[in-house]
């Protein structure tokens, strides 16, 4: 009998032991499962996808989104579908611009209240979207106009988008410790490239700061400050915009009084007011990528960047020299 009790006592410590070792092995199992889970990054649009595409490099276990189709442009009207809601609700990082661009922010925030932001903007000062009243839509009210308020394109300065992209990696790494040092590699590696390109932008600075310039978009008044050239006119042209006669009239003005010999345009929206302008003053019209859109090349950007200095010094040191 007592031998009976003996091997049950054994057995029933045996369970225990395995019992114990499987609960252990479970919660270890559960645990690396946890450490390294993936974390899903969505981005709002183009020119942040190519940042943090960037700023994630080859890190493992980083699965990377981009809300908007990379066509789509800035996205003052984008209207969430509820298939990036559906997007929305995986990610446990969203990367915006911010500065207003990101129309549908309240509507994420609400659905989605535990979501990590990363705002690049955050640490940047932003150009004004309003400095005088031509910079209005005609038929407009204040209301319609108050995204006008800051100018948020800050991607278009060579500067303003190393900033970024800073930002950006040090958000992540505060959302996903693990990675953090994958994250500022990243980082890093691909702010040594726009140093080469802010370099050059120095360079190309010396030789046309002081010129008068008019802007058919928004985006190049960051142009404008990174190579001291002067605005004489801001005409902000979208997708929807209409330019009356009136408006046509005031540039043509503000060409021939400022003695404006260039006027920096997107072709997508700007090229029926070039021609205009073209045919009636001798102001020349830079087409110039806003990069707003494109592929998702991880040097996209830079290439872009490029062939706009290009233009630049295509145009004015033909002028110069």
């Amino acid at each position: 009998m007592k031998k009976k009790y003996l091997y049950t006592a054994i057995m029933l410590f045996a369970i225990l032991v395995a019992g114990m070792g499987l609960t252990g092995w479970y919660v270890s199992q559960t645990q690396e499962q946890t450490d390294g889970q993936e974390l899903t990054v969505v981005t709002s649009f183009y020119p942040m996808y190519i940042a943090a595409e960037n700023v994630i490099g080859d890190a493992d276990g980083v699965r990377l989104e981009n809300l908007s189709e990379p066509q789509t442009g800035c996205l003052h009207d984008f209207q969430l579908t509820p298939e990036d809601m559906k997007l929305l609700s995986t990610a446990d990082v969203f990367i915006i611009n911010g500065g207003g661009i990101e129309s549908f922010m309240k509507e994420v925030a609400e659905a989605y209240p535990n979501l990590k932001i990363i705002e690049a903007c955050e640490n940047i000062s932003l150009l004004s979207g309003e400095e005088d009243d031509t910079h209005h839509h005609e038929g407009e009210t204040e209301e319609e106009h108050a995204h006008g308020d800051v100018n948020a394109h800050a991607w278009m300065s060579v500067s303003a988008y190393e900033t970024q992209v800073q930002t950006i990696a040090d958000g992540l790494s505060g959302a996903d410790p693990e990675r953090s040092s994958a994250y500022q590699n990243g980082a890093k590696a691909y702010l040594e490239k726009l140093d080469g390109l802010r370099k050059r932008q120095e360079k190309l600075k010396q030789e046309i700061s002081g010129q008068s310039v008019i802007l058919f978009h928004e985006a190049y008044a960051y142009v404008a400050e990174d190579y001291g050239l002067q605005v004489n006119y801001l005409l902000d042209l979208d997708e929807e915009r209409q330019v009356s006669a009136g408006e046509v009239s005031d540039v043509l003005s503000a060409v021939r009084k400022g003695h404006v010999k260039y006027i920096l345009a997107e072709e997508l929206y700007g090229k029926s007011m070039g021609d205009t302008i073209r045919k009636e003053s001798d102001a020349k019209v830079l087409y110039l990528d806003p990069l707003n859109r494109g592929t998702y090349e991880k040097d996209s950007y830079i290439n872009g960047m490029k062939k706009n200095m290009e233009i630049l010094e295509e145009a004015f040191y033909a002028k110069d020299h």
